[in-house]
Order: C-alpha cells, then sequence, then structure tokens
C-alpha cells in the first residue's frame, strides 16, 4: 500500500510495529529519563505488546537544577529566565534522545515519534479567581509543564506529542496523575488487585483491582515522596548535596512521631480523591517550615530527615488504608521512582503495610523502576496517535476523557 501521502498519523495508524520515545523529568529535579519502547498492535489497532528497548537517564546540572529550583517558587520565578527555561530544558530532552539512540544502536529513521512530558514547575488544579472575558470573574485551574515541543522536533527530526495535561484540566479534570492509564497497559492482574506506587518527588498511587477494567482503575496523589527529604538535605548543605544517598543520613536519626502526626494533620492527606499536589504545597517553604519545627524540638539533621522520610511513608500507607483497602481487595504494591533507591524509606513502608499486602517493584515485572513514567508517557503518546481517550475521568476527576496532548509535525 502506498501510503506516501498519507498524513503523518495516518501512516502511523496503519503499522503494526511502533517505535517510540518517551521522554519525562519528574518533579525530583533529578534529570530526564528516556526510555525507546516497542509497542505492538494487532489488524484492528488494538494493543498486544509492549516492550522496554532501551533506557537512560541523563541527570541534570547542578547549575541548571538551580535554575529550576527557582523557577518552581513564586518568590525567586522570574519570566525571562522561565522563557530561556522553556526552550533551554528542551536541548536537554534532545540531547537525551541523542544518547538514547546511541545506547540503543538505532537512527532516527527506525523510530516513529516522541512523547514528552516536559518538567512541571507549577500544577495548580485547586481553582482561583481570574478576570473573565465578560467583566465578571472566572475560576481558573492551571498547570504548567516547560519544555518546547518545537526546539526537540528540530534537534531530532522525529514528531513530538507534549503539553499531555492540559486537556484534561480544561475538561475540568486535575490534570493528574496521567500515568494509570499506561499503569493499567502494564501491570493490571486478571487475578489480584495491585497497587502502583511511584515515588517521585510527589508520591501516587494507582490502583489496579483485579479483572479491572478501565473504570474500575482509580489514582491520586498521595503527598510528598522524595520532594521534602531532598529540599531538607539541599538547605542543610548549602547545596553541594541534593539527596539522602539510600536513605543513610536518616537511619542514622530517630523519628519524632509527634512531628509527624503534627504535618499529618494537613488537609490534604484528609481529602478525598481524586486529588494531586505538586511542589507549590509541598516544595523548599514546606520543607523550611518543618526544618523550623524540628530545630524547636532539638532534632538534629538526621532526626529530622528521619521524621521527613517517615512523613512520605506515613502518607503512603494511611492513603492506602483510609481511601482504597475499604473498597478494593490488595495483595500487591508495586513501588518504582527514585525513592525505591531509599532503602530506609521503603523499610518504613514495608513496616506500615497490612502484612498481607506484598511490597515489590516494577522492576520485578520487567520495568525499571526509574522507567516507568517514561515507559507510561510513550504509551500515552502512542494511543493519542491511535484517536483514542488516554486519560481517565475517574482518576483526574474530568468531565469525560479526551485525546490528550499537542502533536508537532
Amino acid at each position: 500500500m502506498d501510503t506516501g501521502s498519507y498524513p503523518m498519523w495516518e501512516k502511523y495508524r496503519l503499522k503494526q510495529e511502533h517505535l517510540v520515545i518517551g521522554l519525562m523529568s519528574g518533579t525530583s529535579l533529578d534529570g530526564t529519563d528516556a526510555a525507546l519502547v516497542h509497542i505492538q498492535t494487532d489488524m484492528s489497532g488494538a494493543l498486544q505488546q509492549i516492550e522496554l528497548v532501551d533506557f537512560v537517564c541523563v541527570p541534570y546540572s547542578n547549575e541548571l537544577r538551580d535554575v529550576l529550583i527557582r523557577l518552581c517558587s513564586p518568590g525567586t520565578a522570574r519570566v525571562d529566565e522561565l522563557t530561556a527555561a522553556h526552550f533551554g530544558v528542551s536541548e536537554w530532552y534532545a540531547h537525551s534522545v541523542t544518547e538514547l539512540m546511541r545506547s540503543a544502536g538505532i537512527s532516527t529513521q527506525q523510530v516513529d515519534m516522541i512523547s514528552m512530558h516536559g518538567q512541571t514547575v507549577w500544577h495548580a488544579p485547586v481553582a482561583s479567581a481570574f478576570p473573565g472575558p465578560t467583566g465578571a470573574g472566572i475560576d481558573v485551574v492551571s498547570t504548567l509543564q516547560i519544555g518546547e515541543c518545537a526546539v526537540v522536533r528540530e534537534r531530532t527530526g522525529l514528531p513530538v506529542i507534549g503539553n499531555l495535561r492540559a486537556r484534561d484540566m480544561a475538561a475540568g479534570g486535575e490534570g493528574a496523575p496521567l500515568t494509570p492509564y499506561a499503569d493499567a497497559l502494564m501491570f493490571r492482574s486478571p487475578t489480584e488487585g495491585r497497587l502502583v506506587q511511584n515515588i517521585g518527588g510527589i508520591g501516587n498511587v494507582t490502583v489496579l483491582p483485579s479483572e479491572s477494567s478501565s473504570e474500575g482503575i482509580s489514582a491520586f496523589d498521595t503527598g510528598p515522596g522524595n520532594m521534602v527529604m531532598d529540599a531538607i538535605v539541599r538547605q542543610a548543605t548549602d547545596g553541594r548535596q541534593h539527596y539522602d544517598p539510600n536513605g543513610s543520613i536518616a537511619a542514622q536519626g530517630k523519628v519524632d512521631q509527634g512531628l509527624v502526626d503534627l504535618c499529618l494533620e494537613d488537609e490534604y492527606f484528609k481529602r478525598l480523591p481524586p486529588k494531586s499536589t505538586g511542589r507549590e504545597v509541598y516544595g523548599a517553604a514546606y520543607a523550611v517550615r518543618l526544618m523550623e519545627m524540628a530545630a524547636k524540638r532539638s532534632l538534629s539533621l538526621e532526626d529530622t530527615l528521619a521524621t521527613a522520610t517517615c512523613l512520605t511513608a506515613e502518607t503512603i500507607v494511611r492513603a492506602v488504608k483510609d481511601f482504597i483497602l475499604p473498597k478494593v481487595q490488595i495483595s500487591a504494591m508495586l513501588a518504582c521512582g527514585g525513592g525505591t533507591s531509599n532503602a530506609t524509606l521503603m523499610e518504613m513502608i514495608r513496616q506500615r503495610l497490612p502484612k498481607d499486602i506484598r511490597l515489590e517493584r516494577t522492576a520485578d515485572y520487567g520495568i525499571p523502576d526509574d522507567a516507568r513514567e517514561a515507559i507510561g508517557f510513550a504509551l500515552l503518546g502512542h494511543e493519542a496517535l491511535m484517536g483514542r481517550t488516554n486519560t481517565l475521568p475517574a482518576v483526574t476527576g474530568a468531565k469525560h476523557a479526551v485525546i490528550s496532548g499537542n502533536l508537532t509535525l
């Protein structure tokens, strides 16, 4: 069949073998993840197989991380720096694609497209007042992921899908979490209920009931993941260190349960899902307040980090107990994200989980812990190009499912 005159998306849908690159940089601000994913479909376009071909992570430099940290705070963000970063971070994404193709030993001619998340600098799912076009005020929800798709398109020569959160928010959703759609494709089981617990800067959980249909899936942000812990380390070391390696500092401290309980009074932890949060709530300012409370209680850095680590573990497990187990029978929690390398955090989660729930990792199911989100965004881009909705209203709270993402040809 001659497809030379077909639009790009029509050519894509006629194929049964697809190579897609998923790009992800998360709220931990640690770097760019790039996953090369082989997606196989049948003659009808239905998904048959997902395979990770290769994966690379390009760490951010300290200079870039410092810029992004400033842009994530209203008190330090500048519009000129934000605009420059919108284009500048795209060069990091393009470089990651180059590194991925070099690692995999392939050329751009073999890749169908790139699906890129961008770098979140602000996520505001709770409505705020804004001047309306008729003179009356309107309520607006908003989100901003920087990273200019046109730059990545020019540098790589590949079509790029980006801006994947905006349309869900336009449809009344929170625009997050998005990867549960992909989690269902990768991890659902016909015989047992599972949780996919991502521990990035923010923690989020996907609930996959046994024999789940898309209507049975739910997900929400549990609260801070690594974000508060990382911010405390940066503050305490004047930026010389950005995280607690393997949780080794926290392991030397003692948890102040009274301070944990005080933090757990936060309204967010009691709010019913669907819900999402981000750096604007649990970023540097929150960490400073926590450190000030810890200082008043004469806590050492080790005790403070142990307490912050416990806070993340408690919010993850309490979310399971409060919002999931009363409705769904769960047999396993599959952890992923950077937090899985924190042995102290993982042990705290294990101790708090009900004994009949196994704590495992997505790596045990063939999906590396740090690659799951990049793979997920590759799948979201694939579904969009196939002309299928790629959001779950039950997860985000939107009025209806949408085909989310902007295509740059």
